[in-house]
């Protein structure tokens, strides 16, 4: 994927990028000036937009979403295609299946992602599964989208998940391929019973309308960054639709449910580790002739990128933090340490940048305590950004202390769960890691 070069912001807070390598034509549509009269009425998918980068491209016939190598969402899509589409109701609709792929998790998780070891028959009977669970929901999608109720698939009963789809598409294929009432019995007898040929593979010339390439093409880490952040941006949509006025726009009940029962999953707190520590890289691309670009090989060259995240690590070593408190959090930071390195800052009232020191990728550190005063949360926050170079600020704290000056770099706060139940302060929109005590 060519790399956006220009960035345009809309009055909804949102990015759309554009290619110019791609010479994409965006006077035909360009999705940034209508993203927020589509979404007027659309509360829970308006806030899921503004999370989303776009990027306008001829290297798609139509539109798709898609995970960078950063664990990002990004929506691509064809302005031409957009342009010839006969309403903005049909626009909005295509806006509202690419972000059900994203709440229904076909992106980043399950056994969609497995699309590396499948035959085309069966990738194909996938993506047309995923769309029915989508489409009987969308009136307004263009013909060639795969409906429940209609065309080859008017037998199938609308608003099923996708498993149930592809239950149902792999009996099509096999009564399609020929099992059943021949043209002629044993001996020729017209109208005998026998072994025919069938009526044909009834899913001949049908696929999804959307672009779902790529899905395959990150890694696991990456898929499970991704779905960490999917979630993120799901349970504030929920928020903000909870919220306004217009209530979830089109959402109908049964979706709401699926999603609401999506966010209440325990959080995978150490997934959330990892997926703060990728969001903080800072990857040094440069383009390469060697490697081939997964979604336009021999058209654009590949990226090779190099990604280094440099991670502050503050534990606050006070009076209030017992011993046990103080081995739990080395106890978890031995497990980040597999995946990271990071540089350690002990706390009470001040910072000590003598005693501070770096954990090596793949170490295992015991508990080690040099202070032991009070709490103050502004001493590695302006430690941090008066030193500069970091990416990210994970604390790992008892929560017992007023809340600090503003963080330079993205800050993540992790407790145990007497402490993160009452906190002396709301640290949103900062992200708390409650780590869950020992039985």
């Amino acid at each position: 994927m060519t790399e956006p070069t220009t960035s345009n912001s809309t009055d909804m807070g949102e990015s759309v990028n554009h290619s110019e390598t791609e010479e994409v034509d965006i006077s035909a549509f360009d999705l940034n000036i209508h993203v927020h009269r589509l979404l007027m009425d659309e509360p829970f998918f308006a806030a899921l937009s503004r999370r989303m980068d776009k990027q306008g491209t001829n290297g798609i016939p139509t539109a798709g979403v898609t995970v960078t190598e950063e664990g990002k969402l990004k929506m691509l899509y064809n302005p031409k295609f957009f342009a010839g589409l006969v309403s903005d109701d049909a626009r909005k609709d295509i806006l509202k299946h690419e972000f059900y792929h994203i709440v229904l998790q076909h992106v980043t998780g399950g056994r969609f992602m497995s699309f590396r070891d499948m035959s085309p028959n069966e990738r194909k009977i996938h993506n047309i599964a995923m769309d029915l669970a989508i489409n009987g929901h969308l009136p307004h999608l263009p013909e060639m989208a795969c409906i429940p109720g209609k065309g080859p698939f008017a037998h199938l009963e609308p608003f099923k998940t996708a498993e149930y789809y592809l239950k149902e598409l792999r009996k099509m294929q096999k009564e399609g391929d020929g099992e059943g009432e021949g043209e002629g019995g044993e001996g020729g007898n017209p109208g005998g019973s026998g072994e025919g040929q069938g009526n044909g593979n009834p899913l001949d010339g049908m696929d999804s309308f959307d672009d779902h390439s790529g899905w395959d093409e990150v890694d696991e880490q990456t898929k499970q960054i991704a779905e960490e952040r999917v979630k993120e941006f799901i349970k504030d949509a929920v928020e903000e639709a909870n919220s306004s006025s217009r209530g979830w726009g089109s959402v109908p009940a049964d979706c709401r449910k699926t999603i609401m029962d999506s966010i209440s999953n325990k959080v995978d707190w150490k997934k959330v580790l990892r997926y703060f520590v990728k969001q903080s890289q800072k990857a040094n691309k440069r383009s390469s002739i060697r490697k081939i670009n997964k979604r336009y090989p021999y058209q654009h060259p590949g990226k090779k990128a190099s990604r280094t995240a440099k991670i502050a690590i503050a534990i606050d070593q006070s009076g209030s933090v017992s011993d046990p408190m103080l081995q739990a959090f080395f106890a978890e930071l031995n497990g980040l340490a597999k995946i990271a390195e990071f540089t350690v800052i002990p706390f009470d009232t001040r910072v000590d940048p003598e005693l501070n020191w770096v954990w090596k990728k793949g170490q295992s550190r015991r508990r080690e305590r040099s202070m032991c005063g009070g709490t103050c949360f502004d001493a590695p926050t302006k430690f941090v950004n008066e030193t500069g170079g970091f990416d990210g600020l994970i604390i790992c704290t008892d929560m017992e202390a007023p809340k600090p000056v503003r963080c330079n770099v993205q800050r993540l706060w992790i407790t145990d769960e007497y402490h993160g139940n009452r906190p002396y302060f709301d640290p949103k929109p900062e992200r708390m890691i409650i780590v869950p005590n020992e039985k």
